[in-house]
């Protein structure tokens, strides 16, 4: 689910990009200020989510090995 939720703030912040190019209304910049911020914290639960699950994992299958991405 990272992967999506990467995609979307990158969506949001190219498309508030290139409306501020295009002179859009104010409005639709807010829109996708808010969407990209929000994106924020649902990307770090999944994070969090994702290292429990794993951790939780390796404490039962011994044979599943946990590797530390830095």
């Amino acid at each position: 689910m990272v992967p999506f939720a990467l995609a979307g703030i990158a969506a949001f912040t190219v498309a508030g990009l290139i409306l501020l190019l295009a002179g859009a209304p104010e409005s639709w910049l807010w829109t996708c200020l808010a969407g990209a911020l929000c994106g924020i914290p649902g990307l770090l639960t999944m994070l969090r989510h994702d290292a429990n699950r794993k951790r939780r994992r390796a404490l039962s299958h011994p044979e599943f090995k946990v590797t530390e991405t830095a």
